[in-house]
């Protein structure tokens, strides 16, 4: 069977056509009416207006606080909180200031004849200060600690052979107890 198109012409049953108007006489469809609040509104309450149409405004809570952030670095240095060990006796506490790289260093700077800042100065000077305040605290003076020095110095090698045979003997006692 042949392919019959389909006809254009329109009969009774279908649809009807509205009739043609001239533009002139054309109603224009109207904006549509817009919803929501205006852009920006958020920001620009100001411009924007009351959007509540009440003599209040309300803040909005999105725009987050008001409060001043300083931008300049402090210019205070905070010290690190040194954590309390247990207390150390007067005895302890001169064997550790003696033992002081910093305080070593310093004197043996001074003795070489080389001069000091003012603040390696003042310290040394504060540090030698509480020296003597411990010492004094524990009753040892200059020369019984000079005299402790001279005695461990000038030990004589025989003195110091005897110790390390005697140091032999008693670990061949530990390794025979065994």
């Amino acid at each position: 069977m042949a392919h019959s198109k389909k006809s254009r012409k329109v009969n009774q049953n279908s649809p009807k056509l509205a009739p043609r108007t001239k533009k002139t006489e054309r109603v224009l469809a109207g904006k549509k009416k817009d919803s929501g609040n205006k852009a920006g509104s958020r920001h620009n309450e100001n411009i924007v207006g009351n959007v509540n149409g009440t003599g209040s405004q309300k803040k909005d809570p999105r725009h987050g606080s008001k409060v001043a952030v300083k931008l300049d670095l402090p210019t205070k240095v905070v010290a690190p909180k040194k954590e309390k060990g247990p207390k150390l006796t007067d005895e302890q506490k001169l064997l550790k200031m003696e033992d002081d790289p910093r305080l070593n260093q310093l004197l043996d700077m001074l003795e070489e004849g080389k001069e000091l800042s003012k603040d390696d100065q003042k310290w040394l000077e504060n540090q030698l200060n509480l020296i003597e305040a411990l010492m004094e605290s524990l009753g040892i003076t200059a020369e019984d600690d000079l005299e402790h020095v001279m005695k461990s110095v000038t030990s004589s090698d025989d003195d110091l052979f005897d110790k390390f045979e005697s140091g032999a003997d008693l670990l061949k006692d530990f390794q025979n107890k065994d």
